[in-house]
């Protein structure tokens, strides 16, 4: 099996340089506007709240430990980032319905309008980045885009997590 060192000797370093820097720019791009909509600040969601509220409002209702394995993050992580959703009420703790002992988290109809909101705002923003591109285009975008996002998943769940040497 090619190591990674191995995989990136067959690549051109300008393109891997520019594909790097790039996905930097963006992400960079991501945080400052939130992608929360063009003149709409008040749409905006952080990142973490926007991905809850989307997993809720497209999986239903479910439990910490199973939002967390679904997230790819641990069960602390979530509770923390739950609590200011709950306290908001854009998101609610009810009874698991087989047993009324587990708590589940729920999308509010508070929670299900903000995030439709905020999707309308942020689909706006997508139209105003890609006009000018034709459908294709943008299909072929998400495409790759889906992709990358799955390829570094994989990477961040199957290899082991590096601790850097000590100075």
């Amino acid at each position: 099996m090619p190591t990674s060192q191995d995989m990136t000797t067959d690549l051109a370093p300008g393109v891997l340089d520019a594909l790097q820097h790039q996905v930097a720019v963006f992400a960079r791009r991501a945080e400052q506007t939130r992608l929360g909509g063009v003149g709409r600040v008040h749409n905006s969601m952080d990142r973490a709240a926007y991905l809850l509220l989307n997993r809720l409002d497209q999986e239903g209702p479910m439990g910490v430990k199973a939002l967390a394995a679904g997230m790819g993050i641990d069960s602390s992580t979530v509770t923390r980032q739950v609590a200011p959703l709950v306290d908001t009420g854009l998101v609610k703790r009810t009874s698991h319905p087989e047993d009324g002992r587990a708590v589940v988290l729920q999308l509010s109809p508070r929670g299900k309008a903000r995030l439709e909101e905020v999707r309308a705002s942020r689909r706006e923003l997508m139209a105003l980045c890609t006009e000018g591109w034709s459908e294709n285009e943008r299909d072929v975008f998400c495409t790759l885009l889906t992709r990358f996002n799955t390829a570094l998943s994989d990477i961040h769940f199957t290899q082991p997590q590096q601790v850097p040497p000590a100075s």
